[in-house]
C-alpha cells in the first residue's frame, strides 16, 4: 500500500517546500501598500543580499525566473548591439532565444552539452566578436547537470571585453557559492521554485553598479521590466507593481532558515547530496552525464541504456514507487534522467532515492545488485560526518 498524498519530489525544480515556508505562506493576507508589506519587502531584500554575495539591493519579481533572464536582456541591450550567448544546454538556449527575439545581434558559443564551457573557449568567442555588449552564462544548467565556472569566466570576459557579465542563477544560487561583487557578476538572476524552497511565482535580480550605469543609457522600451522602476520602488522598500505577499511571507522563512543552517554548511550540504547520488549511481553501473569537474551540487544527470534499457521506463516505475524525477531536454529527451538535490534535501532523501531506483531498474529489467548503490552512498556519508 502507498499514500497517494505522499510523494518524493526529486525533479530540479519545483523542490519540496518546508513545513516552517508553508506555515509561514498560511498566515492570513494583508494589503500590498501596507507597512507590514513594506517591512516584509526590505526585510526580504536585505536577506538576500549574502545569497548573492553582493552589497546591491536585490530586487524582486511577481514572475517566473525567466521573466528575470529576459529582464537582463532587455535593460542592457539597445537596438544594434551585439551579445554573445554561451549555450551549454537548453537553457543556454533559452538566453539566446531571448536575445533573438528582440532583434539584437546575437553570437552564439555553442559547448557540447555535458561539458562546460572553458575560460579559453570563451577569450576566443571575446576575440572574434570584440564588439560584445554583454556576455550572457547559465551558472547551473539544469539540462544537463552542469555548473559553469562563472567566476573564471567572468575574469576572461572583464580582461578581454568592456561587455556586462550576466549570470542565470536560477537552478543554483542558495546551493552554492555566488560571491556577485568579488566576482565582479553584473548581473545574477534567480527564481524561488529551486535553491530557496518556495513555489514558483518569485524572481530576483541583482545588479551591479557598472550595470546599473549601462542600464540608465538603455534605449530598449519596457514596461513591467523596467529594472529602474524597481530600483526605485525599492528605495522606498516597496515593488512598482503588485507583489506575490504570500509569497514573500515564505521567501522571508526560507532566508531565515538558510541565514539559521549557515551558508557555508548550506553549500556543503549540496556537495555532500552530490557526492552520495554520483557514488550510489555509478556503483550500480550506471553512467553520468557531467564529470566530476562540471558535475553541479544541484542535479544530477544519468544516461539511459539505449537499445538494454529506457530511462523514461526506469522514470516510470520510480513514479509508480512515488518517487519522481525528470527526463531529458531537446534531443536529450528520452536519452538521460536528472535527480534533482537541492533546497530541502538532506542524506536521507538521497538515500531513499537511490534505494527506491535500485528498486525501478531491477523492474525495468536491468541487472544491478540490489543494495550496491546505496552502500556506496553511505560510505560516502560516513567519511563525511
Amino acid at each position: 500500500m502507498t499514500f497517494s498524498e505522499k510523494f518524493h519530489l526529486r525533479i530540479p525544480g519545483p523542490t519540496p517546500i518546508p513545513s516552517r515556508v508553508q506555515q509561514a505562506m498560511n498566515q492570513p493576507i494583508f494589503g500590498h501598500r501596507s507597512q507590514e508589506a513594506t517591512q516584509l519587502i526590505r526585510e526580504c531584500s536585505q536577506l538576500l543580499k549574502p545569497i548573492f554575495g553582493t552589497q546591491q539591493d536585490p530586487l524582486m519579481f511577481t514572475s517566473s525566473g525567466t521573466s528575470t533572464l529576459e529582464a537582463a536582456v532587455i535593460n542592457t541591450l539597445s537596438p544594434g548591439d551585439e551579445a554573445l550567448v554561451i549555450v551549454t544546454g537548453s537553457f543556454g538556449d533559452r538566453f539566446a532565444k531571448i536575445v533573438e527575439r528582440y532583434g539584437f545581434t546575437l553570437h552564439r558559443l555553442d559547448i557540447e552539452w555535458g561539458k562546460s564551457c572553458s575560460p579559453k573557449q570563451l577569450q576566443v568567442a571575446l576575440q572574434q566578436h570584440p564588439k560584445t555588449k554583454a556576455v550572457f552564462v547559465t551558472y547551473c544548467e539544469t539540462s544537463t547537470g552542469v555548473l559553469n565556472p562563472v567566476q573564471e569566466l567572468s575574469q576572461v570576459v572583464h580582461t578581454h571585453s568592456e561587455a556586462l557579465f550576466i549570470v542565470d542563477g536560477v537552478s543554483c544560487i542558495g546551493a552554492v557559492p555566488c560571491q556577485m561583487d568579488d566576482w565582479e557578476l553584473d548581473i545574477v538572476v534567480t527564481g524561488s521554485q529551486k535553491a530557496l524552497m518556495l513555489p514558483p511565482g518569485l524572481a530576483f535580480i541583482a545588479v551591479s553598479s557598472r550595470a546599473w550605469r549601462q542600464i540608465e543609457q538603455n534605449q530598449t522600451p519596457s514596461f513591467y521590466l523596467n529594472l529602474l522602476q524597481y530600483r526605485n520602488s525599492l528605495s522606498q522598500s516597496t515593488t512598482p507593481y503588485t507583489p506575490a505577499v504570500s509569497l514573500l511571507l515564505g521567501l522571508r522563512e526560507a532566508l531565515c532558515m538558510l541565514e539559521e543552517e549557515g551558508l557555508e554548511q548550506v553549500f556543503q550540504r549540496h556537495e555532500l547530496l552530490m557526492s552520495m547520488c554520483r557514488a550510489g549511481v555509478q556503483s550500480m553501473g550506471l553512467t553520468l552525464m557531467a564529470s566530476n569537474q562540471d558535475a553541479s551540487p544541484t542535479v544530477t544527470s544519468i544516461y539511459g541504456g539505449a537499445e538494454a534499457w529506457s530511462s523514461e521506463g526506469v522514470r516510470k516505475h520510480l513514479k509508480q514507487l512515488r518517487v519522481l524525477v525528470a527526463g531529458g531536454q531537446q534531443h536529450l529527451k528520452g536519452q538521460i534522467f536528472r535527480i534533482g538535490h537541492m533546497g530541502y534535501c538532506d542524506s536521507l532523501d538521497m538515500l531513499t532515492t537511490l534505494s527506491a531506483l535500485e528498486i525501478a531498474l531491477i523492474q525495468a529489467g536491468v541487472p544491478i545488485s540490489l543494495g550496491s548503490g546505496v552502500k556506496a552512498a553511505q560510505e560516502v556519508y560516513l567519511n563525511h560526518v
